[in-house]
């Protein structure tokens, strides 16, 4: 494994407000993965919002308010910071890109997000890409397929990732397969 792609393994996703299954099992799962490839690129995503984005209920979006900035639920889970060995696959300011910035657009895929430097995940990662996270049919799907379409070899790790629905996710996962993604 070159890089990966860890998909917004943040609080309100795993015990807030959009809680998912197998969320916990998820995150120990791409620990124990990143422990076992001490030299793999890490990167992450987070969902990253202002209080007026259009995503949440209240301003017109489908999505109860959720990793609003500055909220714990916005943070990324606590055991990527002291369980992972190598620091420099920690979560960091360099390697955490940011998407939903912006309050008028919905951005489920990491594809476009950025850095604090406000380098762009898709000029920076690699061609050959391992992904897993939360939550599979939405913004992991929308990565798989963005990386996928640029070209990329993209792999995704059935016991890494968290779902919303789990028939949901199932399904997603087949069609991921059919189109040409590794499925680990």
């Amino acid at each position: 494994m070159k890089d990966l792609l860890v998909v917004d393994c943040q609080y309100d996703f795993i015990d807030g407000t959009l809680a998912c299954g197998n969320a916990e099992n998820a995150i120990a799962n791409i620990i124990a993965l990143i422990n076992a490839n001490p030299d793999a690129k890490v990167y992450y995503s987070a969902d990253f919002h202002d209080e007026k984005h259009c995503s949440y209920i209240q301003n017109g979006g489908v999505w109860p308010v959720h990793c609003q900035a500055g909220t714990h639920g916005a943070e990324i889970h606590k055991d990527f910071y002291a369980k992972i060995l190598n620091p420099q696959q920690r979560p960091n300011e360099a390697n955490i890109f940011y998407k939903g910035t912006d309050i008028s657009r919905e951005e489920y895929s990491a594809f476009e997000a950025k850095n604090r430097a406000g380098e762009v995940l898709s000029q920076v990662i690699g061609n050959e890409v391992t992904v897993c996270g939360i939550a599979s049919e939405f913004c992991v799907r929308e990565s798989v397929l963005a990386l996928l379409n640029s070209g990329r070899k993209v792999e995704l790790l059935r016991d890494c990732v968290a779902w919303v629905d789990e028939a949901g996710h199932v399904k997603n996962i087949a069609e991921l397969e059919k189109i040409g993604v590794k499925i680990s």
